[in-house]
């Protein structure tokens, strides 16, 4: 597992104290911009506040665990069942069903998947009821094109993004199951049963290694459908690039490598790839894109602050303070350090070319420096969200999602040209 991967993400729901504790001293770079931006907020100023929205309180949405996934060999890290949460929809949504793929990095050695399973990342155990956010809320308001959805949060439990299909030995003795090519085969087998099969519009998602996920499985998700139904993928905050990091190699090769040979991740990557490159190689999102026909939305920051913090300038290469202030905060980092970020940006934008010529498909690439953008509310569409276009991410997926709007393909200049960023994206 890279350094932190599967830890970093679940910061989202799960802030760790100590981890905030081991931020770097930044207060020189960043202290008197903070006393700046709070003199121009609305209400330092006198003025009225922007609306914001009034949802009616969430409603926690319960767990439910596979059925018979121990004799279908779906389990997760430590043998448990996997688990999701399943919301059902009304009124005019009642046949239109989302299915989102949790995120959480991955693990790439024994050791690592050992440790996870000791956790809801590699254990039903540690599952919890949960609450639903950005786009899987039920608020009209929030969330105007999916909220009454039959809404489906598939829990990751395999750390290989749902493709894996091995055995391993931990360092204890006890066996590892890398299931996830089943769990995620049997889950949708299972939520077919549940009304999945008779929808007349169908999104899979997923957030970092979900929305990877999303990817490896969009056209065998879009196949189980007559053709008449409306299918369509959105992957959010998936598109790890390959880049070199500041000292000048590949780090995160090393990720990718294991997880592919670990969990025995071949089966989901496209053919035609593995006929030229190494598995490996096939496992990022810049080779499978080519490869997919369906529909897709590629959300992302050109500054994603995962890769930032774990691709471009892992913790493993000891990096100086300036380094450390730079990746725990964008707003940080010197013109040599941005010119270094740009290059990653680039990099991103040149992979998406492909997607150009892709009728159907859609592109929301912010300049935020944020993660994982359709689960949170203030990302999903809030007068915080950043806006492509004149656009929130809710509106943009919105209009691709109905066809009600020729071109949905937005990228952003560089950092820091849109004022849309705010403070309060999700970072981690």
């Amino acid at each position: 597992m890279a350094p932190g991967t599967a830890q970093a993400e679940q910061l989202l729901l799960h802030p760790d104290p100590e981890q905030r504790r081991r931020a770097p001293d930044c207060r020189h770079a960043w202290g008197l911009s903070v006393a700046v931006l709070l003199l121009l907020l609305p209400s330092a100023a006198g003025l009225h506040p922007p609306m914001m929205f009034c949802a009616p309180p969430p409603e926690t949405v319960p767990l439910t665990l596979l059925a018979g996934a121990q004799e279908k060999g779906a389990v997760c890290l430590d043998g448990t069942p996997p688990g999701y949460h399943l919301q059902r929809g009304s009124g005019t949504g009642a046949n239109n069903w989302l299915i989102h793929l949790q995120g959480g990095g991955w693990c790439s050695t024994a050791k690592d998947c050992s440790s996870r399973s000791n956790s809801d990342l590699g254990s039903s155990n540690f599952m919890k009821p949960i609450l639903f956010a950005g786009i899987l809320s039920s608020d009209q308001q929030l969330n105007p094109d999916f909220y009454n959805w039959n809404k489906v949060y598939v829990r990751y439990c395999d750390g290989g993004s749902f493709s894996g299909d091995a055995e391993g030995q931990a360092p204890d003795g006890s066996t590892l199951h890398f299931r996830g090519l089943r769990i995620y085969e049997a889950v949708i087998d299972e939520v077919m049963e549940k009304g999945l099969a008779n929808a007349t519009q169908a999104l899979l998602t997923g957030c970092s290694a979900g929305g990877l996920a999303t990817m490896l499985h969009c056209d065998d998700f879009s196949a189980k459908f007559p053709q008449e139904v409306s299918v369509k993928c959105l992957a959010d905050a998936g598109f790890f690039i390959d880049v070199k990091d500041i000292s000048g190699e590949r780090t995160f090769w090393s990720v990718f490598d294991g997880v592919v040979q670990l969990q025995n991740i071949r089966e989901v990557l496209p053919k035609d790839c593995l006929a030229k490159k190494k598995p490996k190689e096939c496992f990022f999102p810049a080779e499978l894109i080519k490869s997919i026909h369906s529909p897709m939305f590629i959300l992302n920051s050109a500054y994603d602050s995962f890769q930032v913090r774990y691709v471009l300038i892992p913790d493993s290469l000891a990096p100086d303070n300036s380094w450390l202030c730079c990746k725990h905060n964008i707003r940080n980092c010197n013109s040599t350090q941005m010119e270094f970020l740009n290059g990653f940006r680039n990099a991103m934008v040149d992979a998406l070319k492909v997607v150009e010529d892709k009728e159907g498909w859609g592109l929301f690439i912010a300049s935020c420096f944020t993660h994982c953008q359709t689960v949170s509310d203030i990302s999903w569409n809030s007068p915080f969200s950043p806006r492509l276009g004149d656009k929130t991410i809710a509106e943009a997926v919105g209009d691709w999602q109905c066809g009600c709007s020729e071109r949905v393909k937005e990228i952003d200049c560089e950092y820091p040209c849109n004022p849309t960023c705010s403070r309060q994206l999700p970072s981690m």
